[in-house]
């Protein structure tokens, strides 16, 4: 039997649901276009063969109601991508970079440029400010992030769904998805589907 979600997630729900969407099936993957009744916009693409989330972007209106700039929360963050100048590129190198990029089970961050032992490493919730705060005992490095989808949902951070591994310089960290979150993904999915497709064309689903 499918448990009731809360009303938070039913809120969101209905908000995806009733939002105006256009899809776009192009270069294997499937692009979705939201625009909600506020004017602000979301765009995501799934690997039209594993069905997995690539990319999720937000972007706003201003006052004066001009679209501002693309936000990424899933997929790699713009400021790895934007630039052409050859010596930001070689200085952004060595930075960490910070991004999500997610399992059908998991929310999972990387932050690469992390030369640094696994035990070196503290990644933590911290219920009071509904966050994950990732420390080193080296204090090099230090930074707080939220999950946007369980804001959304006004689901509480659980800190056994919590887990973290380092390799190859990048620290991976892992948060389980609830079970409110799963069903809400793959109901999703399944009305996605659904959408009518502008069919093997250029574009890019209106994020441009």
């Amino acid at each position: 039997m499918r448990s009731v979600p809360n009303m938070a997630v039913r809120c969101w729900e209905d908000l995806l649901k009733s939002s105006k969407k256009t899809a776009l099936v192009h270069d294997g993957k499937r692009k979705i276009h939201y625009l909600f009744e506020d004017g602000k916009e979301m765009a995501e693409e799934y690997d039209l063969t594993t069905d997995d989330l690539l990319v999720r972007k937000w972007r706003s209106r201003n006052p004066l109601g001009a679209p501002g700039s693309w936000e990424a929360e899933v997929g790699e963050p713009f400021s790895a991508l934007a630039s052409a100048d050859s010596e930001m590129i070689k200085e952004n190198l060595s930075n960490p970079v910070f991004l999500r990029q997610d399992t059908k089970t998991t929310f999972q961050w990387r932050i690469r440029n992390l030369p640094y032992p696994k035990e070196v490493f503290s990644v933590e919730v911290e219920p009071a400010d509904r966050c994950c705060v990732v420390r080193t005992s080296n204090k090099k490095y230090y930074k707080k992030f939220v999950v946007p989808d369980l804001e959304r949902c006004q689901l509480t951070l659980d800190g056994s769904a919590l887990s973290f591994t380092h390799a190859n310089n990048t620290l991976i960290i892992s948060y389980k998805k609830p079970k409110e979150v799963l069903t809400l993904e793959r109901d999703l999915l399944r009305e996605l589907k659904k959408l009518d497709s502008t069919g093997q064309g250029e574009g890019d689903c209106k994020t441009q």
